[in-house]
């Protein structure tokens, strides 16, 4: 392949182990609680076959158990089942016939899973909870560690019975295998404690079994957090001398260098780190785990992981010689096909990634099986092809009222279907609400999913009309065949008594110097938004202190993200109080009652309130349309208002929902 080629480096082959991968981006191991019974389904099947037939080399199957206490919800997949093996037989046929190489995780959770779903008891290094809210595991004997190796070894032979091509043992993210490898969670004071190399016994151990079972021929690897990121924990030095130590007692085909670990702190949010984190520092730890197996003479090809969002970054990465391979797994959940996009030059067609967590770390929190705000049909290829691969259809007249994320996906699809679509907006520009959000810099990659929607519309055709005022005449007059009401929702101003400066949140945002220097913010919604703008009007100097009715705060967003925002908040210096609701506020005194008691704080000091409540929705005109018997369907905050998250989904879904047949007409 010629070097001056795009994406040179990313594109060329890769030799791991005896597997040739035909390119060096491959999707990681990645929880979809696809699950179904703890059995592989055929929603994996179709969403791994998408991925496989969108170009990626390889593709590694989440976390497969290994034994019935590393279970744990239902959707969890296991691997020592022979029923396991038929299903995964099914995906690894799909996956190698589309020309990428199928490998699977295999791994027990340790102390993460506590036995709710299945009853049973977890273990661990020692008796070391992995949050405040979590039971002590039962600290594992010899006779445990036997049954994790069996299990190991079973899982192993039902993926080879499968048709896996190889094996990635998983030995990060704070689960079992890290959980002895790490001084945080190994408190042992016998041959598996204490030293570096007695921490690493227990693992070395299951390592080297694997091997023996699976022969020098079949590929295994591992995958290992570089660093923790928190206080007293296994950091790269360690893992530095880890790796080396483990491919001289064991022969290695590849090194997966990830980070974190599953604790209840800032290391969680690492894991999958948003848009608000630097991506930078996680890219130098495979760097440096490859630079210490190059001077030990290992050749062993060293992966690369986290907030890859396209082949750009991936080429840079491998041409710079800081690793082998780069994995994306939200960039290919939000666009399965980003190798053959780039390959072919059609970069204005990639949905790029923009790290919300919404619809990933998201769902995964809550057990619901993954989901994605820029790809709405994320992980349910089985029901749904991508727009651009159906046959065109008979071209209706559609009329889209409203430019915000819910109209433009719907506007976007219904032209990609091959309809003539017209797109109203009541204002100068496109993005409704998301334009708030991109006013704080960490949430600015919201610009870039609005970008390319805006990009979308200009190459399918859609005719878009600025300051236009859509009244149920007007709307009629069109004479659409299908109205898509996408106009969103109103902010809710809420009633405070007394006559003190109060903000909504949209215009604390647009006008941040009108709140002064002290500020108090008042949250009823639990939302991204106010999370976001917490640290944002900190970081223009202001002292914030946040009050919520609850017993936490943003309770609508994900610990994956949160666990980092408090840690920025706590070095900013902003004040949370709980389970406090305002009830006044004069300019000069703020009255907080504090629920718990029922006593009323009276706090001086206070600039401005900024108070945050949930939005509302107008339905005048959608009742208008139905009413006059006209083909109007809502879509996002018109429907009902929500996140971004449902608005795409349901500006989506409303574009591709089937026309009624004509009066007469079978169907």
């Amino acid at each position: 392949m010629s070097q001056h080629q795009p994406y040179a480096q990313a594109l060329s082959p890769l030799d791991v182990g005896a597997l040739r991968f035909r390119n060096r981006i491959f999707v990681p191991a990645h929880t979809t609680n696809f699950g179904c019974n703890h059995l592989p389904s055929a929603q994996h099947l179709a969403y791994h076959r998408a991925r496989a037939r969108g170009g990626v080399g390889a593709i590694i199957f989440e976390s497969i158990r290994v034994h019935a206490n590393s279970l744990g919800r239902p959707q969890a997949v296991c691997g020592f089942d022979p029923a396991c093996i038929d299903p995964f037989r099914r995906i690894t046929d799909a996956v190698k016939a589309e020309g990428a190489c199928m490998l699977g995780q295999i791994i027990h959770l340790g102390r993460q899973v506590e036995g709710d779903f299945e009853r049973t008891v977890a273990w661990g290094a020692s008796a070391v909870p992995w949050a405040i809210s979590a039971l002590p595991p039962r600290p594992m004997d010899e006779f445990d560690m036997e049954q994790v190796i069996e299990g190991h070894l079973v899982t192993a032979r039902n993926l080879v019975a499968a048709g896996f091509d190889g094996i990635e043992l998983q030995m990060a993210h704070g689960h079992l295998l890290q959980q002895f490898m790490s001084p945080l969670s190994n408190k042992r004071d016998d041959a598996y404690g204490g030293s570096l190399e007695n921490r690493l016994r227990f693992p070395a151990r299951v390592l080297a079994a694997l091997r023996a079972e699976l022969s020098a021929g079949f590929c295994l690897g591992i995958r290992i957090s570089g660093e923790e990121y928190a206080e007293g924990g296994l950091g790269i030095d360690e893992a530095e001398r880890i790796v080396p130590m483990l491919a001289r007692q064991t022969q290695i085909d590849f090194v997966n260098v990830s980070h974190s670990a599953y604790v209840a702190s800032y290391s969680l949010a690492t894991q999958m780190a948003d848009m608000a984190f630097d991506p930078a520092p996680f890219r130098s730890l495979p760097a440096r785990i490859r630079r210490e197996l190059r001077a030990e003479g290992f050749d062993t090809p060293v992966f690369a992981v986290c907030r890859f969002t396209g082949l750009d970054e991936a080429d840079a990465m491998i041409a710079s010689g800081q690793a082998d391979a780069v994995g994306m797994a939200r960039a290919h959940l939000a666009e399965p096909a980003i190798v053959k996009k780039s390959i072919a030059g059609r970069l204005d067609e990639i949905r790029r990634c923009i790290g919300c967590n919404q619809g990933c770390a998201g769902m995964l929190e809550r057990n619901l099986p993954v989901r994605c705000l820029i790809n709405p049909v994320a992980g349910i290829e089985d029901r749904f092809d991508e727009p651009e691969a159906l046959p065109r259809a008979a071209a209706k007249k559609i009329l889209v009222v409203g430019g915000g994320p819910a109209g433009l996906e719907a506007a976007r699809v219904a032209a990609a279907l091959g309809h003539d679509v017209t797109l109203w907006e009541r204002s100068d520009r496109l993005g409704g609400q998301l334009q708030t959000a991109w006013l704080m810099p960490k949430r600015a990659n919201f610009k870039t999913f609005v970008d390319f929607q805006i990009a979308a519309l200009a190459r399918l055709g859609v005719r878009v009309v600025f300051d236009k005022t859509a009244d149920a005449a007007a709307i009629q007059a069109f004479g659409a065949d299908r109205i898509i009401l996408a106009t969103g929702s109103t902010t809710t101003a809420m009633a405070i008594a007394g006559n003190g400066p109060v903000f909504t949140l949209p215009d604390a945002l647009q006008a941040p110097d009108k709140l002064g220097a002290e500020v108090a913010v008042f949250d009823r919604t639990g939302e991204w938004g106010t999370l976001s703008a917490l640290e944002h009007f900190a970081d223009l100097g202001k002292a914030i202190t946040l009050f919520v009715p609850a017993t936490s705060y943003a309770w609508r967003t994900t610990v994956y993200s949160t666990l980092a925002n408090s840690r920025r908040l706590r070095e900013r210096k902003v004040r949370i109080a709980t389970l406090r609701t305002v009830r006044s506020f004069d300019g000069e005194t703020l009255d907080v009652e504090d629920l718990s008691t029922g006593d009323v704080e009276h706090l001086t000091g206070f600039s401005a309130l900024v108070a945050v409540d949930h939005n509302s929705a107008d339905q005048t005109l959608y009742l208008a349309l139905r009413r006059a018997g006209r083909p109007v369907v809502q879509a996002g905050d018109n429907n009902a208002p929500r996140t971004a998250l449902e608005a795409t989904y349901q500006g989506h879904m409303a574009a591709r929902a089937p026309f009624p047949a004509a009066p007469g007409v079978m169907t």
